[in-house]
């Protein structure tokens, strides 16, 4: 099943609540919440607080991607706030395996995010312990970024790789991402399509959802 996640990023942060509860309405499946922190991204986002005020007014899933150093400070608060699933970068700790299940023990879904010019080899060891990988097709920081093409081949191997090992895990892209490029993102391997700006910056945010669904046949 292909899942649509709208990014937060590019909704209106004085209307967030109208925001979510009309993607939800539409059908969005989960929702994507960037917490940047000025440092490991050159932008700041949202933290706890606001995390826990957005779960009080949504049912959805919550998808939380921490942009952010030392992410083993705050994993607890942000389960404890209302998040699914909490992502964590690869590229900000030398002990990924550790972080994975600090996630695991607060009982999230676990997935880890590689930057466009990370390679795949550094989920071999721990790739069978999640649930869901993040490739990002644009430099994290900010929203309406053009997608970068090279990551079409990535998610064509991360995908062979899961294959081979028979391995259930989803395959999130964020960046860049709209009705011209979608089929091919899922044809390549990619179910889990995180949209910021195609769906928020649409006229009607409820109607571009559906027709990315409708794209791909959901």
């Amino acid at each position: 099943m292909i899942k649509i996640a709208p990014s937060i990023l590019s909704a209106d942060f004085a209307n967030l609540e109208r925001d979510i509860k009309m993607v939800e309405a539409a059908g969005a499946d989960l929702l994507h919440i960037d917490v940047m922190d000025g440092h490991f991204v050159p932008n700041i986002t949202i933290g706890v607080p606001v995390v826990k005020s957005l779960r009080r007014v949504s049912k959805m899933g919550f998808d939380v991607h921490l942009m952010i150093s030392n992410p083993e400070n705050y994993i607890s608060d942000f389960a404890a706030a209302g998040a699914d699933i909490i992502t964590v970068h690869a590229e900000v700790t030398t002990h990924l395996h550790r972080l994975i299940q600090m996630i695991k023990k607060e009982g999230c879904q676990a997935a880890v995010s590689l930057n466009p010019a990370t390679p795949l080899n550094v989920l071999d060891y721990v790739l069978e312990d999640l649930d869901m990988v993040l490739l990002m097709s644009v430099n994290p920081g900010f929203g309406g970024q053009n997608f970068i093409k090279a990551t079409l081949d990535k998610i064509k191997t991360l995908r062979d790789m899961m294959n081979k090992k028979n391995l259930n895990i989803d395959i999130q892209v964020d960046g860049g991402i709209g009705l011209e490029n979608i089929v091919e993102v899922v044809s390549c391997g990619a179910n889990v399509i995180v949209a910021g700006s195609a769906v928020f910056n649409a006229p009607d945010p409820a109607f571009a959802i559906k027709k990315l669904k409708g794209a791909v046949r959901v």
